[in-house]
């Protein structure tokens, strides 16, 4: 498997891609995540191997080309080819995730629905909690019943952005803004 960092309007991400697809997005460069990947990649591939991307690696340019116009406004809908690794019911919920558009929100209880498990609200959060492509299985655009933004595992900063980005930014009057950190405010 072969990484490649990318820079973002959330700063730096780190791209992985197996033989089959893009297989892990994570918010932070490959020095910072290395450990959470090993371990990740462990779990799913027998005997994983994280290597630098050789220049023009034509899965990881691709991502990254369409990350680009994602965050440019220009793209709504992700094509690059995935690989994901994950539990039975962990695939049907990223698989629900990809069914909501660009531009909406859906509730965690609704997507257990959507999944045939309508009482499995907190099982869909773990599962988009584990969600190795984030951004591209759009987990930021899964909200609370009451339209409050919860969780999110590179912060609800990121959360947020990406919302407004898509122009999606749920109707809440008391909901606080999720501030930036200091640390990321250079990105």
């Amino acid at each position: 498997m072969y990484w490649r960092e990318t820079a973002s309007p959330l700063g730096t991400l780190t791209l992985v891609a197996s033989e089959r697809g893009l297989c892990s997005v994570e918010f932070g460069a490959f020095a910072d995540v290395a450990g959470r990947l090993a371990e990740w990649a462990g779990r799913w591939w027998r005997e994983p191997v994280l290597a630098p991307a050789p220049e023009g690696h034509p899965l990881l340019a691709a991502a990254q080309r369409q990350l680009d116009a994602y965050f440019r406004g220009e793209l709504t809908a992700f094509t690059i080819p995935l690989d994901l690794r994950g539990t039975p019911f962990q695939l049907k919920v990223w698989e629900a995730l990809c069914r909501v558009p660009y531009g909406a929100t859906a509730s965690y209880g609704e997507i257990a629905a959507a999944v045939g498990r309508p009482k499995a609200s907190r099982a869909v959060g773990g599962a988009n909690n584990r969600n190795p492509v984030p951004i591209i299985v759009p987990c930021h655009r899964i909200i609370g019943a009451d339209g409050s933004l919860v969780g999110y595992g590179g912060g609800l900063w990121i959360k947020e952005h990406l919302l407004a980005l898509e122009g999606a930014l749920p109707i809440s009057s008391a909901r606080p803004s999720a501030e930036k950190p200091a640390a990321a405010a250079g990105a």
